[in-house]
C-alpha cells in the first residue's frame, strides 16, 4: 500500500468520518508491506499484510472478470492528466497495469480485486465491505460487475469521488439524483457526480 494513500483513508466504522493512524512495520520504496492502522475515534485496528489493507466484510464471491482492457477503462474514467487516485473495484482491478500505462502519474487503488492482483508500485490494495476512503478524495471510481448495480457500492463510489468527476460501471446505468449519466453502451455506463454533493 502506497504510504501517501494513508492521508486519504478513513475508518470504515459507522461513526463520523475519522482518519486512521499508521504504525508501519515494513516499508519498501514508499510501499507499506506490513503494519497497522488505528482509529482514534473508536479504537478499531486494521492490519496491513503483504501490502494489503483488509477492513473486514469482504464480499465472499470472487470478482467477476471484465471485458475491457486498461486503456479503455482509463478512457472511460476521463483522466485528464497526472496526480490523484483512481479506484478500481472488483474485476477492473485486474487491468490495473494497462490503466497505469494509459494514465501515467495517476495512482491506483484496487478494491476487492480478483486473485493474482498483488501490491506493486503505483497500486494500493484494499479489501472490505465498503470504501475505506475519505469523502470527496478520489478522481474517479470504476465499479465492476456485481458492484455497479449494488446501491451500497454506488453510494460509496459517489461519496468518495470528487464533485464533477466520473464514476464508471459495468451493468445497467443507475438512476440516481446525484449522478448524470453521460453515456451507456456495451454493458458499461459513464456518469459524472453532481458538483453539489460530497
Amino acid at each position: 500500500m502506497f504510504i501517501e494513500l494513508t492521508d486519504h483513508l478513513r475508518c470504515p466504522a459507522d461513526h463520523e468520518e475519522q482518519y486512521l493512524v499508521l504504525l508501519p512495520e515494513d516499508v519498501v520504496a514508499r510501499s507499506v508491506l506490513a503494519g497497522e492502522l488505528g482509529c482514534p475515534a473508536c479504537g478499531r485496528a486494521f492490519r496491513i499484510v503483504d501490502g494489503i489493507l483488509d477492513t473486514g466484510d469482504t464480499p465472499a464471491e470472487p470478482a467477476a472478470p471484465t471485458a475491457l482492457d486498461g486503456s479503455a477503462i482509463a478512457a472511460l474514467a476521463g483522466l485528464g492528466g497526472p496526480g490523484g487516485y483512481l479506484v478500481l473495484v472488483g474485476g477492473p482491478a485486474a487491468q490495473w497495469a494497462g490503466v497505469a500505462a494509459a494514465a501515467p502519474g495517476v495512482s491506483l487503488v484496487a478494491v476487492n480485486p480478483p486473485a493474482g492482483v498483488a501490491d506493486a508500485p503505483g497500486l494500493s490494495l484494499l479489501r472490505g465491505g465498503r470504501l475505506a476512503l475519505k469523502s470527496g478524495s478520489m478522481r474517479g471510481v470504476v465499479l465492476g460487475r456485481g458492484y455497479a448495480e449494488d446501491p451500497w457500492w454506488l453510494e460509496e463510489a459517489m461519496r468518495v469521488t470528487l464533485a464533477g468527476l466520473r464514476i464508471v460501471g459495468e451493468g445497467t446505468a443507475p438512476e440516481a439524483a446525484d449522478l448524470t449519466v453521460l453515456a451507456e453502451a456495451g454493458g458499461w455506463w459513464v456518469a459524472s457526480k453532481a458538483r453539489n454533493r460530497m
